[in-house]
């Protein structure tokens, strides 16, 4: 099981195995159990595979953990192309900086689970008519709806 959960300036995604990766949204940098990954290629740690795309000079993460796929990227404002929506490939999870703007590329990429953060997430819930209760945490089980989109609203 996944846990995601909102920590002041940062979102913490949680393995069964406690192994932990931090997305600092505020800063624009994500760790993976401790290791830095603010560049471009493939990373394995703590049974963790990363994959960092640049893509017109933005970051894009594509996390595998536990038979699921993260994806998570810090700027919505970029052109949709094939070269980057084959990257993020079947989304399990996807966190998104919440906007307006988001809601173009939430529409792009089929996630089962989304989890907007950031000052605009009520802005990019509100745009999708989803009025989720917001939580402390969020706990991802084994299994997916393959048919709908689950929202998450966490506290912060």
């Amino acid at each position: 099981m996944i846990e995601i959960k909102k920590q002041k300036e940062q979102i913490s995604v949680i393995s069964s195995d406690k192994k932990e990766i931090i997305l600092w949204a505020s800063e624009s940098k994500v760790t993976l159990d401790g290791l830095d990954v603010n560049f471009p290629g493939e990373y394995e740690k703590s049974e963790i595979l990363l994959e960092v795309k640049e893509y017109n000079w933005e970051l894009f993460y594509n996390f595998s953990l536990e038979w699921k796929t993260l994806v998570y990227f810090f700027n919505e404002k970029f052109e949709i192309k094939e070269e980057i929506m084959s990257f993020f490939g079947d989304v399990d999870v996807l966190i998104i900086n919440g906007s307006k703007e988001s809601v173009k590329v939430f529409e792009n990429i089929e996630a089962r689970v989304v989890v907007p953060f950031w000052e605009g997430k009520d802005v990019f819930l509100n745009t999708l008519g989803q009025h989720s209760e917001a939580q402390k945490s969020f706990k991802l089980k084994a299994d997916t709806s393959l048919d709908s989109t689950e929202f998450v609203n966490l506290e912060g």
